[in-house]
């Protein structure tokens, strides 16, 4: 029997952030304000999602743990205490350039199989893919 395997999504999210962080970029994340858990200021919700800045310089004692995210952080020139669980971040992106990874909604996606025989059903036959030189 094999132990379900933990989420990608922290791991994800703290990868872009170093990379974006050392492209000298400004990471933001996009969270679902209606899961269960969000704390942010509710003022800067808006359509249900809020946008966070979580560059060192904006997000102080930022924490990226396999749980959530949280920080400290002024909004309108208040501090507040940010925290977010993992399963509410909807993608993170680099200001600057737009780049970043956008996460499927809801609940982790299953792993593809280790099964070659498998693998090749799920396929459905050939790629349409072709290289081009």
């Amino acid at each position: 029997m094999t132990n379900p395997s933990k989420s990608k999504r922290p791991y994800l999210i703290r990868a872009m952030h170093e990379w974006m962080g050392d492209n000298g970029h400004t990471p933001h994340i996009v969270i679902d304000a209606g899961v269960e858990g969000v704390t942010v200021p509710t003022e800067h919700i808006k359509d249900g999602k809020i946008i966070l800045n979580v560059s060192h310089s904006a997000a102080h004692n930022l924490k990226l743990t396999n749980a959530g995210v949280s920080f400290r952080a002024r909004f309108s020139g208040v501090p507040f205490d940010v925290w977010v669980p993992v399963s509410s971040v909807m993608g993170i992106y680099a200001k600057e350039t737009g780049q970043g990874m956008i996460f499927s909604h809801g609940t982790e996606q299953p792993e593809p199989p280790d099964d070659p025989e498998e693998k090749e059903k799920l396929k459905g036959g050939r790629s349409h893919l072709k290289v081009v030189k």
